[in-house]
């Protein structure tokens, strides 16, 4: 069952058609052209990293055991998000034996690593707090998600 009003629909063709003939072969090689640019914007990380978690290391083991820092006692937290380098969730039993550079949190009831940001190669080239002590006395600027030593 066709959802467009048959006059829509008309319209719609009508419009395609005319566009479709009047554009060509230009419009196509327009719209190629453009697709590199369009996958080159989605590489930068959609939304940021809070200035409130620390640089770190993680092996994973078998979900939740993990490895934080040469740490073999700590775990990740029930509701923990493990975000890819695109900011994509990420399964802890698909990580199991990798090891990673990551920026996370820390539950401060539990203890446990409660979020966890999978790091590119450029993020984690730059400077970050690697404990609470150095992030107390650094100056973090939201807008170019930088660390910088007093």
């Amino acid at each position: 069952m066709p959802r467009c009003h048959p006059t829509r629909r008309a319209a719609l063709s009508a419009f395609i058609g005319s566009a479709g003939t009047l554009l060509g072969a230009p419009l196509l090689t327009s719209l190629v052209a453009l697709a590199p640019v369009a996958a080159h914007a989605q590489a930068a990380r959609p939304v940021p990293i809070p200035a409130n978690t620390l640089r770190g290391e993680i092996t994973f083991g078998l979900p939740p055991e993990i490895v934080l820092n040469g740490k073999v006692a700590t775990r990740l937290s029930p509701a923990s998000r493990i975000r890819g380098q695109s900011n994509t969730l990420v399964m802890s039993g698909n990580l199991g034996g990798q090891t990673h550079v990551v920026n996370y949190n820390v539950d401060g009831q539990t203890g446990l690593v409660k979020d966890v940001w999978l790091l590119t190669a450029a993020e984690a080239s730059r400077l970050w707090p690697t404990t609470p002590e150095e992030a107390a006395k650094w100056v973090f600027d939201p807008i170019s998600q930088s660390w910088s030593k007093p």
